[in-house]
This record gives C-alpha cells, sequence and structure tokens, in this order.
C-alpha cells in the first residue's frame, strides 16, 4: 500500500469513527460496541485493501498513552484503599482464569500442547483497560467497584504479558518454574523502579519549562517513554507507565498552573478519545485477517465454533467463580473479625463478575505469536471471538445488571461536603487577604477587596450550613449568569464583524467568557 493511501485510509477511519460513535449516540449504545462491529463490516468493503495490524506497534502506540490515562484520573487514595482487592483481581483472578482455559482447551485438544493452552488462556485472561473505560464511561456504579475495575484494567496487563512470556517460552523449550517465579517479581520491582524515576525527572523537567505548550508536550509523551524504556531494561513497560501515571498525576497539582492545566486537559481528552476509538475500529478490521487466517467464516465457525464458544463461557465463568469465591473468603474473615473490609455482597459481585470485558492487549498479544505456533489458528480465532462476545454482550448489558444487582448506596467514613471544603478555602483566603489589606502602619489600603473576600467567606459559609435551601437560588442565578454570557458573546461576535474591535481583542474577551461560562456550569452541576 502507498504511504498517500494509508494515509487516506487513516482519515476515513477517523471520519468512520464520528459517523459510528455519532450512530452510537442516538442509538443508545455503548461506543466500543458501535465501534468494534463497524469496523469489522468496514473490513469486509469490497475494495477495500486487507489491514494488517502489527501487534507490537500497536501495543506500543495506543496502550502506554490509555494507560497514562487512567493512572492519571484514578482517585489514588481510595487505589491505596483497595489495593488488596485489586491485587486479587489484576493477579489472582488472571492467574486462575489462564489455568481453567488452558484446562479446558486441553480437554478439548488433548494434542495441543499445554503450553499452548496456557498461552490462550493468558491472551484472554486479563480484562481490557480500554474496553473497561468505554464501558464504564456509560454506567454509574458504586465508587468502591469503579475503582476494583479501574485498578484491576491498569495492573493485570502486567500479569497476562508476564504469563504470555512464560507460555511463550515453554513452548520453545526454555522455561524454568522457578525462574518464572523470580522473574514475574523482578518485572514488577524493576518497572515500579523505572516509574518513579522518570516520574521524579518529569516533576524537576515542568518546574524549569516554564512554556506552557513545552509542558503539555513533555507530558503528554511521558507515558511512551515509560513504557519504551521499561521495555529496553527488560522490566515491565506496564507497571512503569502505571506508576508514573500515578506519581505524576499527584504533583500535577502543584507543577501545573491554571492555563496548562485547562489547555492540557481539552489537548489531552482528544488525544484519548480519538485514541479509544481506534482501537476498537482497528479490532474490528481485523477480523478479515483472522477470518482469512482460519480459512473462511463457514470454515471457521465448523471447526471451531463450538470450542470458541466453550472458551468464552468457561472465561466467565472462571471470573464468577473467583470474585464469588473471594467474596466469601471475605465474608468469613469479616466473621471472624479478621479485617473490617465488608463483603460485596451477591449484587455487587455478580456486576464485579460481568465486566470483564477483552480488548486490544488479548488482540494484540494473539497476533504476536510466531508462526508455526502450535493452534495458532485457533487461538487467533478465539481472542477475537472472546473480544467480540465480551464486548457484544457484557458491554450492552451491564448497565441492566447494574440496574438487577439493587446496589446499596456506599456509606464511607465522614469527610466535608464540596460545600464545607469551599468554605474551608474561603477563611483561609480571607485571612491571608485581611493580612495583606493592610499596610506596615496599619492602614487600610485594600478596603474593596477587604470587603469582597469577607462577604464572599459569609455566604459560602452560610452556604454550607444551609445547602438545600440555597440550591434552587443558585441555580436560578447561575442561569441568569449563563444567559448574561450568551448575550455578551453575541454582542462581541457583533461588535467584530462590524469591523469596530481587532481579532486580538475578540480573543481575549472571549476566553474571559468562556471561563466565566465554565465556572458557572461547574457550580451548578
Amino acid at each position: 500500500m502507498e504511504p498517500t493511501q494509508l494515509f487516506e485510509l487513516v482519515i476515513a477511519m477517523f471520519l468512520a469513527i464520528i459517523a459510528l460513535h455519532y450512530a452510537a449516540h442516538r442509538l443508545g449504545l455503548p461506543p466500543s460496541v458501535a465501534l468494534l462491529t463497524g469496523g469489522a463490516l468496514l473490513a469486509f468493503v469490497p475494495g477495500l485493501p486487507a489491514i494488517s495490524v502489527d501487534p507490537g506497534l500497536v501495543l506500543v502506540i495506543f496502550l502506554p498513552p490509555l494507560l497514562m490515562d487512567g493512572a492519571w484520573s484514578i482517585a489514588l487514595s481510595r487505589l491505596r484503599r483497595h489495593m488488596i482487592g485489586i491485587a486479587s483481581l489484576a493477579v489472582g483472578a488472571v492467574f486462575f482464569t489462564c489455568a481453567v482455559v488452558a484446562v479446558v482447551v486441553h480437554l478439548i485438544f488433548p494434542s495441543l500442547p499445554w503450553a499452548a493452552c496456557a498461552a490462550l488462556g493468558a491472551i484472554v485472561a486479563p480484562p481490557d483497560a480500554v474496553s473497561a473505560r468505554a464501558v464504564l464511561e456509560h454506567v454509574r456504579l458504586p465508587r468502591r467497584l469503579q475503582i476494583l475495575l479501574e485498578g484491576e484494567s491498569l495492573l493485570n496487563d502486567a500479569s497476562g504479558l508476564v504469563l504470555f512470556r512464560f507460555a511463550v517460552a515453554a513452548a520453545t523449550g526454555a522455561f524454568s518454574a522457578g525462574e518464572a517465579v523470580g522473574d514475574f517479581f523482578v518485572l514488577a520491582l524493576g518497572g515500579a523502579i523505572v516509574g518513579i524515576v522518570i516520574a521524579a525527572a518529569w516533576v524537576k523537567l515542568i518546574r524549569h519549562l516554564g512554556d506552557d505548550y513545552l509542558i503539555i508536550a513533555a507530558t503528554v509523551l511521558l507515558g511512551w517513554i515509560s513504557y519504551l524504556l521499561g521495555e529496553l531494561l527488560h522490566v515491565s513497560g506496564v507497571i512503569a507507565t502505571v506508576t508514573t501515571g500515578l506519581v505524576a498525576s499527584w504533583h500535577q497539582h502543584t507543577v501545573f498552573s491554571a492555563a496548562t492545566r485547562m489547555r492540557g486537559t481539552s489537548f489531552w481528552t482528544v488525544m484519548i478519545f480519538l485514541m479509544e476509538a481506534a482501537v476498537f475500529t482497528l479490532i474490528g478490521l481485523s477480523l478479515r485477517d483472522v477470518v482469512e487466517r482460519g480459512g473462511g467464516f463457514s470454515t471457521v465457525i465448523a471447526t471451531m465454533g463450538l470450542p470458541m464458544l466453550a472458551v468464552l463461557v468457561t472465561l466467565v465463568a472462571a471470573r464468577f467463580a473467583w470474585v464469588f469465591a473471594s467474596d466469601l473468603v471475605i465474608k468469613s474473615c469479616a466473621a471472624l473479625g479478621f479485617t473490617r473490609t465488608r463483603p460485596l455482597g451477591a449484587g455487587g459481585a455478580t456486576v464485579l463478575s460481568w465486566a470483564g470485558v477483552r480488548g486490544v492487549v488479548t488482540l494484540a498479544l494473539a497476533l504476536s505469536l510466531p508462526e508455526g505456533f502450535p493452534g495458532r489458528d485457533f487461538i487467533l480465532a478465539t481472542s477475537f471471538t472472546v473480544i467480540l462476545g465480551t464486548v457484544l454482550v457484557q458491554g450492552t448489558t451491564l448497565g441492566r445488571v447494574i440496574a438487577w444487582a439493587r446496589l446499596a448506596p456506599e456509606t464511607e467514613r465522614a469527610r466535608l461536603t464540596m460545600s464545607q471544603a469551599e468554605a474551608a478555602m474561603a477563611q483561609v483566603q480571607l485571612g491571608i487577604v485581611q493580612n495583606l489589606a493592610y499596610d506596615t502602619e496599619g492602614k487600610l489600603i485594600h478596603p474593596q477587596l477587604l470587603e469582597r473576600y469577607q462577604r464572599r467567606a459569609t455566604a459560602i459559609v452560610d452556604y454550607a450550613e444551609r445547602t438545600e435551601h440555597y440550591v434552587p437560588l443558585l441555580h436560578a442565578h447561575f442561569d441568569v449568569v449563563l444567559e448574561a454570557v450568551a448575550t455578551g458573546r453575541r454582542e462581541l461576535i457583533r461588535l467584530h464583524r462590524a469591523g469596530d474591535i481587532d481579532d486580538e481583542t475578540l480573543d481575549e474577551l472571549e476566553r474571559d467568557l468562556d471561563l466565566e461560562e465554565l465556572s458557572a456550569i461547574s457550580a451548578k452541576a
């Protein structure tokens, strides 16, 4: 394929992404479902050149920034609080699922080597971070379940990748169980160290750059740098990237200016949207290659249909078994007084079990199997079936499962509400203004500023104490503010179109209106 044709195909794919995303919104479907099925249909359009996805390139391009985005947005305090549960899913559930799938596949195909069965288990075991995000964005979960699923999707790729490498090594005869266990901890610990070092270097660099666009560019590259350096040093690039994201996210509140944060967030949000959408579209487009490798639809279904379905059912059943068994252990320990952790209950465990959606990592690992690997065609076809089945079935029905579960609202330890936090900030701001409003001789030099902050602090404290009374008034207040902003914007545009103000004045005043509008919308939320 000519480079120009490839570029045209990429542009066409992004146009298709916009159309499919819009269609999903109109039909009330998860966007991942529309993108995956749309990509699969596009793959068989007559005249469209076959698209061969390089698995290594897909992982390097898409996985680091998407992992960074997940680590950047996760609640670190809740991640620490639920680390045992997350580790149980990210490590224990992956290992258990891999073993169960390997046993089932070996029972179906006794001639298939155990190493190949384990490789398939490692490929399909870890739920995917991208798929999980795409599904969870359109459902509402209790915070505990949300953090368990987000934390699992961040860390389980490392477990799956390590198991996959060990299985491939075992298939070639270069494998030792003792060395494998040691290598697993070396990979994880080494990746964490690399991530911390990269994040620390980033913090120092950001403090000295002093330019918004350079800071945003350095931050965008951060995930790729961590991943590539981790892989170069033969440790876990996934763990390195996640660790970097967690540490950088913790420090971004102190090293970013307000302008940097607003500009960076806007750019990053669009980039991640396009990347997530492209991943699902590429997965769908790869169906053509998978089917051709298997000898066509009829051959694949006739020879592999039931075994592929058996693997999919086994995968779902293994996750249910692990989650419910873990919840039973938690319930028993709580009854004996060994832990204060509350069990999820049948509803919560069902939702957690049903949310194991597979995606890009599964496909990339399957495609990366060397030519001549035992059962390679079956592994490829099964991997795509697992992705398709989990996204189409579990992804579309997760909302109904959550509604059926009727999960009880969570009771967390007492903490300040948003209005109480605003009151606390207003008090300390008033304190510093009171100190600086007078000169060295005690003369008041900023009376209006002092009055403004006194009035603001009094109003916010009163609002925090009587929130229910003020909410309707507050919404009505900011509705008027938003209408005033819209009116001011129309007048600003009229002045510019009439030639009364230049472009620089338009941009400056429009930015002020944008900030006022965003502030009003945030206050209403």
